[in-house]
């Protein structure tokens, strides 16, 4: 199978989460203020609700980013439209809803921001966040450029890599395993995506062979984002947007 490939070039740093530690993490605050710092491209997560819609949420419960409780999965869109997800950050930021992934796609394409859009599947939906997340990206960048689509989970990438075949996908890996270009293969994924402590020089040699550009999470120092850059990795996910700069 070929690999899609993006139609834009890889930019140095993503914003992680949308807007690293300067914003509550998955918010359309996020976005704002990753746009106001000149990033480029952003990173969010997204996971389905009790009603199979797609939300800028990380976790599998509501407890660490919101004044929820509960399963995302088990929670419907009734519910997460009333939940808070800024205070925990600051107060400034009181009142940040959860974003549905429309309104994150759309505020992108607004304020002129490419994204990797991460699926996250809740445990025993990763086929259906696969596929609903892939024809949401079809249809919300309809007529623009795509975005990066990447997900730890394999089911997910070939669910979603049979919902909409031009996505350019990446697989994410802690550590790559030993058959991580089997596994890249598998799914005709255009990058590698792995923690930066956990990437060694022979899987920077075998991508760099096959044309797989790596990117790395999650990078938080400019020597350290430097010495990954002259290693050979072509971008970072980073928290610190405003020391860890695209330039």
């Amino acid at each position: 199978m070929i690999r899609p490939r993006l139609g834009w070039s890889l930019p140095r740093v993503f914003a992680h989460r949308c807007g690293g530690a300067l914003a509550p993490e998955n918010t359309l605050a996020g976005l704002r203020i990753a746009a106001r710092m000149g990033v480029r491209a952003v990173e969010f997560d997204v996971m389905l609700s009790a009603d199979g819609s797609p939300w800028l949420v990380h976790d599998e419960r509501l407890e660490r980013t919101t004044n929820g409780s509960g399963w995302v999965c088990e929670t419907h869109d009734a519910r997460l439209r009333t939940l808070e997800a800024g205070a925990h950050q600051h107060p400034a930021f009181l009142g940040e809803a959860i974003p549905t992934f429309e309104s994150a796609a759309l505020l992108c394409r607004q304020l002129g921001l490419l994204a990797n859009v991460e699926i996250k599947p809740a445990a025993g939906f990763a086929a259906l966040t696969g596929e609903v997340v892939a024809r949401q990206v079809r249809e919300l960048w309809a007529g623009a450029e795509l975005p990066l689509v990447s997900s730890f989970s394999e089911e997910a990438l070939l669910a979603a890599r049979a919902a909409a075949p031009e996505l350019p996908l990446g697989v994410l890996y802690e550590a790559p395993p030993e058959d991580w270009l089997t596994r890249i293969n598998r799914v005709a994924a255009l990058s590698l995506h792995c923690d930066a402590e956990c990437l060694d020089d022979s899987v920077l040699s075998g991508a760099r062979a096959n044309g797989i550009p790596v990117l790395c999470y999650t990078v938080n120092e400019p020597l350290a984002a430097e010495a990954l850059f002259r290693r050979g990795v072509m971008a970072v996910f980073s928290d610190r947007i405003d020391r860890v700069r695209d330039s």
